[in-house]
C-alpha cells in the first residue's frame, strides 16, 4: 500500500511489509551489489539528504534507500512503497559529498531508477503527468510555442485570481504557475561568435532546454562572456537536448537516444571544450561515458566528448581572466546548485571569479549542503515538500541582506524566485555568467 500522507505535506509513514512478486530488479544494470557494500551506515548522510530533514524517516535518508536496494537485490519485491521511497529522493547529491566512505550513491540511485521506470507499474494519474512532463520539456521547440500563452498570461494580471485557485485545487499546477519566469525577449545566439583579442579556445556551447527557452539572457551572456575572454564559441542551431532530465528519471533509452545525437552535432566541430551554463546538465553530460559505455559504436566517442566537457566557471577559472573587470558596488549571495556542487564539485570556481570583480562582497548562505527542492522535475511531482524546501532556502537567501541571489542552474533560479515571492521577500536574482557579463562591459548594478 502507498503511504497515505504522500504529497500532502505530512511526515510520510513507512509502510513496508511483505509483498509477494517477483525480485525487484531485474538482470540490466541493477544496483550494483559492491557499491551497496560500501554503505557501512554511519549515518553522516543523514543531516545532509533533504528528505531525511523534512521527515526524520529511516527509509528516506541515503542510508536506508541503500537498505532497501540491498532488500531488492536479495529478491524483494519491487512494492509500491518501496518504489515511494526511491522516489522521494531528491537525486542532489548531497550524501555523495557528506559520505566518508565514498560510496558511490549517484550512480546506485540512477540504476535503481531505470529499473523503477522499466519494471513497475505506476498510477495513471502518475504516468499522465510524467508522460506530458517528458513530451514537453527536453524539446526546445515545444517549449518555445508556450512563451506566446506564457507571456500573454503574464500581462493579464489574472495570476491573481487563478493563483490562489489553484493552490486549493491543484498543487501541480500551482507549482508550474508559481516558477514560470518573467519572459524577455532576446535573440537567439549566431551559429559562431568569434574571440574578442587573440584566441584562446575554440568551445562548443550547450544552449539546453529550459534555458534556452526560458533564460535565453544567461545563454547571450554566456557567449559574451567567453568571446570577451578569448574562446571562439560554437552554437549548432540543430543541437536538443542533452538528456539530463531523462538520465536523472530512470529514461535510460531516451537519454542515449539524445545523448547520441548532441555527440554526433559537436564530435566534427573542431572544439577543445564543450562549454555548459546549467548544473544539471553538466553533471549528465560528464557522465556520458557511463552512459554509453554499453554501445559499440559511441563507447569510445562517449569518453572523448566527456573528456571535453566544463561547467562555465570551469573552463574560465582554468583559462584565467584577460578581460577587464569593472567594479559592481553590490552584495550577493551565492547558491551552490546541487549538481555543481555535489555532483562536479565545482565550488570554488565560481567564487574566485565572482571575487574578482571589484566592489562585489560575496556572502555565504546557510545551510548550503540542502537542496532548494527544485531538483530537475522533483518539485513538479512533489509539489509539497519541494515548496517546504524552496521556503527554507529562501529564509536563509533573504537572511544575508544580498542584494542579489546568483547561481548557476535555471531550475534553482525559477524554485527560489518562487520561493521568495511566496513569502513576500524582495531580492534580485542572476546567473554567474550575468554577473560577470555585467562587470566585463560594465554596466552596473542597476543592469542586474
Amino acid at each position: 500500500m502507498v503511504d497515505a500522507t504522500w504529497g500532502t505535506g505530512e511526515p510520510p509513514r513507512d509502510v513496508l511489509g511483505p509483498v509477494a512478486g517477483p525480485a525487484a530488479f531485474d538482470d540490466d544494470h541493477p544496483p550494483r551489489a559492491d557499491l551497496v557494500a560500501d554503505c557501512v551506515h554511519c549515518g553522516f548522510c543523514l543531516p545532509a539528504c533533504p528528505t531525511y530533514a523534512l521527515w526524520g524517516a529511516e527509509a528516506d535518508s541515503p542510508r536506508g534507500r541503500i537498505y532497501l536496494m540491498n532488500e531488492g537485490l536479495n529478491g524483494e519485491p519491487l512494492s509500491d512503497s518501496m518504489v515511494a521511497h526511491f522516489d522521494r529522493c531528491l537525486g542532489c547529491m548531497s550524501c555523495v559529498t557528506a559520505c566518508p566512505s565514498g560510496v558511490k550513491y549517484d550512480r546506485l540511485i540512477e540504476d535503481t531508477r531505470a529499473q523503477v521506470e522499466r519494471r513497475h507499474t505506476r498510477s495513471p494519474r502518475d504516468r499522465a503527468l510524467r508522460s506530458a512532463i517528458f513530451a514537453v520539456f527536453p524539446y526546445r521547440r515545444r517549449l518555445r510555442l508556450l512563451r506566446g500563452p506564457l507571456k500573454a498570461y503574464q500581462m493579464s494580471g489574472l495570476g491573481n485570481v487563478i493563483t490562489p485557485l489553484l493552490e486549493r485545487l491543484s498543487p501541480t499546477l500551482a507549482t508550474l504557475e508559481s516558477l514560470a519566469p518573467r519572459l524577455r525577449r532576446v535573440p537567439p545566439p549566431p551559429r559562431r561568435v568569434a574571440a574578442r583579442g587573440p584566441r584562446r579556445a575554440v568551445v562548443g556551447m550547450l544552449t539546453g532546454c529550459v534555458q534556452g527557452a526560458f533564460f535565453p539572457e544567461v545563454n547571450s551572456a554566456t557567449v559574451r562572456v567567453l568571446a570577451a575572454e578569448g574562446c571562439d564559441v560554437l552554437i549548432p542551431p540543430s543541437q536538443g537536448c542533452c538528456g539530463a532530465l531523462s538520465v536523472h528519471n530512470g529514461r535510460k533509452q531516451e537519454a542515449r537516444r539524445f545523448a547520441r545525437k548532441l555527440i554526433d552535432t559537436f564530435e566534427r566541430t573542431g572544439m577543445d571544450y564543450f562549454v555548459v551554463n546549467a548544473a544539471g546538465c553538466g553533471s549528465s553530460l560528464k557522465e556520458y561515458d557511463v552512459l554509453l559505455a554499453d554501445d559499440p559504436a559511441y563507447a569510445a566517442r562517449a569518453a572523448a566528448f566527456t573528456a571535453k566537457v566544463r561547467d562555465l566557471a570551469e573552463l574560465l577559472h582554468d583559462l584565467g581572466p584577460v578581460a577587464e573587470r569593472h567594479p559592481l558596488p553590490l552584495t550577493i549571495g551565492y547558491h551552490d546548485a546541487c549538481h555543481l556542487g555535489h555532483a562536479q564539485g565545482v565550488r570554488r570556481q565560481p567564487r574566485s571569479l565572482l571575487n574578482g570583480i571589484p566592489e562585489l562582497k560575496l556572502r555565504e548562505i546557510a545551510d548550503p549542503e540542502i537542496c532548494c527542492g527544485s531538483a530537475g522535475i522533483w518539485n513538479i511531482l512533489n509539489p509539497v515538500p519541494a515548496a517546504e524546501l524552496g521556503d527554507r532556502k529562501a529564509t536563509n537567501v533573504l537572511a544575508t541582506g544580498a542584494d542579489l541571489l546568483v547561481t548557476a542552474n535555471p531550475g534553482c533560479l525559477m524554485q527560489v524566485a518562487s520561493a521568495i515571492r511566496r513569502q513576500g521577500g524582495t531580492i534580485a536574482l542572476a546567473h554567474t555568467a550575468q554577473v560577470l557579463d555585467a562587470s566585463i562591459r560594465n554596466l552596473g548594478p542597476s543592469f542586474l
